[in-house]
């Protein structure tokens, strides 16, 4: 089984390494390698992961050129 098959490295996967290294970025915070299987923040969390899912953790992370405008949360 290639890498491309296993849930962690589907891109569409809401909770994969992909999705959390965007979000993370997306949202100003520093690099945190993890996948949720059963979505974000359901089940739990795997942060022990292995080159090939940091790998693509990172690619996620990388690849995220918008960010959050927090803007003046007080309105």
């Amino acid at each position: 089984m290639s890498n491309t098959e296993l849930p962690q490295f589907d891109r569409k996967r809401h909770g994969g390494l992909h999705d959390r290294g965007r979000a993370d970025r997306y949202y100003g915070r520093a690099p945190r390698p993890h996948w949720w299987p059963n979505g974000t923040g359901h089940g739990q969390m795997i942060n022990q992961l292995n080159e090939a899912e940091i790998q693509e953790y990172m690619a996620g992370y990388q690849s995220e050129t918008d960010r959050k405008d927090w803007g003046d949360e007080s309105d």
